[in-house]
C-alpha cells in the first residue's frame, strides 16, 4: 500500500500540473538568485508533504480506532467499493464540482495564502506549501481513503508522506524547467491514467480486507489487536 501511495502521487501529479501547477508557478521566485530560488521551491513542496503527512496522522488515528474495534477488514473493503463507485459515477456523469462548502473552504485557504505572501518572511514558501496542501483536491481525498484504511498512526502518516513524495518529480521539473514539454494533448492523455490507477488502489483495498493471505497484496489481517497476556 505504501508503494501504491507513491505511484498514486506520481500519477496524480499529471492532474496536479493542470490544477495546481499554475498556482505553484505563481511563486515569486523569478527574480531570486539560483540558490534562493532552489530553497524557496524546495520549501514550498516540503510544506505540501508536511501537510499531507499531518492529514495522514489524523486519518490514521481515526482508522486506528476502528482497527481497535475490530472493523479494519470491513473498513478496507468498504473504502475500496466506495472508491470504485465514485470513479464510475464521475466517469458516467462527469461530476467534479466541489460544492458550496468546498468552494467556501478554498476561498478561505486562498485568502490565507495571499496573507502569507503579503507578509513575506523566510518561511513564506514553507507556509505557502502547507496551505496549498489544504486546498480541496480529489486526488488527496483518494489518498486519505488509503491512509484511513491503513488502520494505524504510522501507516496513515507514511501513506500520505509517500503520496506527497510521488508528486515531487513532475512538480519539481515543472517548477525548474517549465511545462512547455507537456502540451495540452499530452496532459489530457496522461490524466486518463489517473482514474485507472485510483481504481487499482480501490481493488487493492478490497483485496487487503479479504484476508487472502497473499503477501503485500492481501496479507492476513487480525480482526482486532491481539490481547495482552497477563502472567501471574
Amino acid at each position: 500500500m505504501i508503494w501504491a501511495a507513491f505511484i498514486l502521487g506520481l500519477v496524480s501529479s499529471f492532474h496536479c500540473v493542470g490544477m495546481c501547477g499554475p498556482l505553484a508557478m505563481s511563486l515569486p521566485v523569478q527574480k531570486m538568485n539560483p540558490a534562493r530560488k532552489t530553497v524557496a521551491i524546495v520549501l514550498y513542496h516540503a510544506g505540501r508533504v508536511i501537510t499531507y503527512s499531518l492529514l495522514g496522522l489524523l486519518f490514521g488515528l481515526l482508522g486506528r480506532h476502528l482497527f481497535i474495534a475490530g472493523y479494519q477488514r470491513w473498513v478496507s473493503i468498504s473504502l475500496g467499493i466506495i472508491i470504485l463507485l465514485v470513479i464510475a459515477w464521475q466517469k458516467l456523469f462527469h461530476l467534479y464540482r466541489l460544492g458550496f462548502v468546498g468552494e467556501k473552504f478554498t476561498a478561505i485557504v486562498s485568502g490565507w495564502m495571499r496573507y502569507v505572501w503579503n507578509h513575506h518572511s523566510s518561511f513564506s514558501s514553507l507556509l505557502f506549501g502547507m496551505l496549498n496542501g489544504l486546498l480541496p483536491c480529489g486526488m488527496v481525498y483518494y489518498a486519505l481513503a488509503g491512509a484511513f484504511g491503513m488502520g494505524s498512526l504510522s501507516g496513515g502518516v507514511y501513506f500520505m508522506m509517500f503520496f506527497g513524495m510521488g508528486t515531487l518529480p513532475l512538480m519539481l521539473s515543472v517548477h525548474f524547467f517549465g511545462n512547455a514539454y507537456l502540451t495540452a494533448s499530452v496532459r489530457t492523455k496522461l490524466r486518463k491514467l489517473v482514474p485507472v490507477f485510483i481504481g487499482f488502489m480501490g481493488l487493492l483495498l478490497i483485496l487487503r480486507g479479504l484476508n487472502l493471505g497473499i503477501p503485500y497484496i492481501s496479507p492476513t489481517l487480525a480482526s482486532s489487536p491481539s490481547q495482552a497476556v497477563i502472567c501471574h
